[in-house]
């Protein structure tokens, strides 16, 4: 008798555990929120980053798209709620970002030897830099094309990115510290 197999990229038991656990800490990350004047932010940042820093690449990047799956479905794990139509929200290319930027944390962190602080923070950074072009890409496209409520690209920048990525590049900088004593002390 002859069997054909397909290629099943293999996923143990505690992966799944792991990538669930990932997907429930983005999901509490939208609610919880830090005020800081003008634009205030969630932890989703910090947990979408540990995903790709911890789990790597593709079980980061896996973590962060069952979010999105469970958010467009109609569970209200987004700040502002769930289902399809969250796509036509302003701040869903962020939400794609998260998926991208663990995906590129995890994949900079896989193919390092260097194991080094300064290489985790240039890892997250790089996964920051795709969450904000890809927020800040969407919320130009939405906000003109659909929304139908102009934005020029000075506006753009001052409220979608100098006044949010302080407080993003310190959940940055948490995550590379975190990140590498979890990785070096095996706990995960």
């Amino acid at each position: 008798m002859n069997q054909t197999t397909t290629s099943v990229p293999h996923r143990s038991v505690g992966d799944l555990v792991r990538m669930g656990i990932f997907t429930a800490l983005i999901a509490v990350g939208a609610f919880i929120r830090i005020p800081v004047p003008v634009c205030p932010f969630t932890l989703q940042l910090l947990f979408t980053t540990l995903a790709g820093l911890l789990l790597g690449s593709r079980r980061g990047g896996m973590a962060v798209l069952v979010y999105l799956a469970l958010g467009l479905a109609g569970v209200p794990v987004f700040t502002e709620g769930g289902g399809i139509a969250y796509i036509f929200q302003p701040t869903f290319g962020y939400l794609i970002g998260f998926a991208a930027g663990a995906w590129l944390t995890g994949k900079i962190i896989e193919t390092s030897p260097d194991g080094s602080l300064a290489r985790y923070v240039a890892a997250c950074l790089a996964g920051l830099a795709v969450v904000y072009g890809c927020g800040m890409a969407y919320v130009y496209v939405i906000n003109n094309f659909y929304l139908g409520t102009p934005l020029g690209l000075w506006p753009l920048i001052l409220y979608c990115f100098l006044l949010a990525v302080p407080g993003d590049i310190v959940l940055c900088l948490l995550a590379a510290v975190l990140g590498r004593k979890i990785r070096r002390a095996g706990m995960l």
